[in-house]
C-alpha cells in the first residue's frame, strides 16, 4: 500500500507539473515557439524649423522685384520686401541676417510679369546657392490675365508649384521654403479705383481680369471680378497644400491676402502694386512668420 501510495503521488505531481506548465504558455500568448512581431520603426523626427537662416533667396514675380514702388514701370530690387537694401522697407533679408550680411548672402531672382509656370527656373537658379530660405510669392499674374478664361487653372498651377519644389528638393534638399499667399486683388480694386490717375494707368492694361472698367458695377463685371477673387482663392489653397507636404515649408497662413493694403501701401505710379510703405509692410508680415517657433 505504501508503494502504490508513493507512485499516485508521484503521478499527481507529474500531471501537476505539466498543467502548470500549460497554464504558463496561455499566460504569454500561446505556443513559445510562434514567431514574435517586428518592432516598427521610429518614424523620423520632423526637422526643426531654423528661425534665423544664413541666406535667403527670393522667387516670384514683380512684386518682389519692387516693381513701380520707387518709379514708373520700372523694377526697384533695392525696395524689395525679400532681398532689398533700402532703410525704408528693412527687408527679410537685412532683418534676419543684418544689413552687411544680406549684401553678400541673399539673391533675387523674381522677375516681372512671371507666372507659376516660370517658377521652377527660377527654383532652379534659386537652389544652385544652396540658400537657408527660399522665400515664393507667386500667383498674381496667373490671376491677373486679359480674360478670366484666359487665368491659369488651379490643377496647372498646383503642378507648377509642386514641379517648383521638386526642383528645389533635387538640388537643396535642407532649403527651408516661406510661400506667401497671394494677394487680395479684389481688395486692390477697391483701394485703387478711388484714384482718377490710377484708374488710367489701368487702362494701359494693368491685371485686366479684376481691374478693366473699374467704375462698372453691373452684373457681369461684379461677376468677372469674383471670379477673378474665387481663382485667387483656389491659388491659396493649393499653396497651402503642397506646401504642408513638404516638412521644411511654411505658408504664410493667409497673411498677405488678409493684410488690408490702403492707399499709403500702393504705388502711386500704378495704384496696384506695393509701394515703399507696403514692401515694408510685406518684410514684417515675412519675418514675423519666419521668425515664429511654430
Amino acid at each position: 500500500m505504501r508503494k502504490q501510495g508513493h507512485r499516485s503521488r508521484a503521478v499527481v505531481a507529474v500531471l501537476t507539473a505539466a498543467l502548470v506548465g500549460l497554464a504558463g504558455c496561455d499566460a504569454v500568448g500561446g505556443d513559445s515557439a510562434a514567431p514574435t512581431q517586428k518592432p516598427r520603426p521610429s518614424p523620423k523626427p520632423t526637422p526643426a524649423w531654423d528661425s534665423s537662416p544664413a541666406s535667403i533667396a527670393a522667387v516670384g514675380d514683380s512684386i518682389t522685384r519692387g516693381f513701380d514702388a520707387c518709379g514708373i514701370l520700372k523694377d526697384c530690387p533695392d525696395v524689395s520686401w525679400a532681398t532689398g537694401s533700402s532703410t525704408q522697407v528693412d527687408s527679410l533679408a537685412v532683418r534676419l541676417l543684418g544689413r552687411a550680411k544680406a549684401a553678400g548672402r541673399s539673391w533675387n531672382y523674381a522677375v516681372s510679369g512671371a507666372r507659376m509656370a516660370d517658377l521652377p527656373t527660377q527654383m532652379a537658379q534659386a537652389a544652385s546657392r544652396t540658400p537657408a530660405l527660399v522665400t515664393v510669392m507667386v500667383g498674381a499674374n496667373d490671376a491677373c490675365r486679359d480674360s478670366t478664361a484666359a487665368m491659369t487653372s488651379v490643377s496647372d498651377f498646383r503642378a507648377g508649384f509642386e514641379d517648383a519644389l521638386g526642383v528645389l528638393r533635387k538640388r537643396a534638399p535642407k532649403a527651408q521654403v516661406y510661400v506667401a499667399s497671394v494677394p487680395n486683388l479684389k481688395r486692390l480694386w477697391s483701394q485703387g479705383r478711388s484714384n482718377p490717375l490710377g484708374k488710367q494707368v489701368w487702362k494701359l492694361g494693368v491685371c485686366p481680369s479684376m481691374l478693366a472698367d473699374a467704375d462698372a458695377l453691373d452684373a457681369a463685371a461684379t461677376e468677372r471680378r469674383d471670379t477673378v477673387q474665387e481663382r485667387v482663392e483656389a491659388y491659396n489653397t493649393v499653396l497651402r497644400q503642397v506646401c504642408a507636404k513638404d516638412e521644411r515649408c511654411r505658408y504664410d497662413g493667409g497673411a498677405v491676402y488678409d493684410y488690408r493694403f490702403g492707399t499709403d501701401q500702393l504705388s502711386h505710379w500704378d495704384w496696384f502694386h506695393p509701394s515703399v510703405n507696403g514692401q515694408a509692410r510685406l518684410a514684417e508680415i515675412a519675418y514675423r512668420k519666419v521668425r515664429s517657433v511654430s
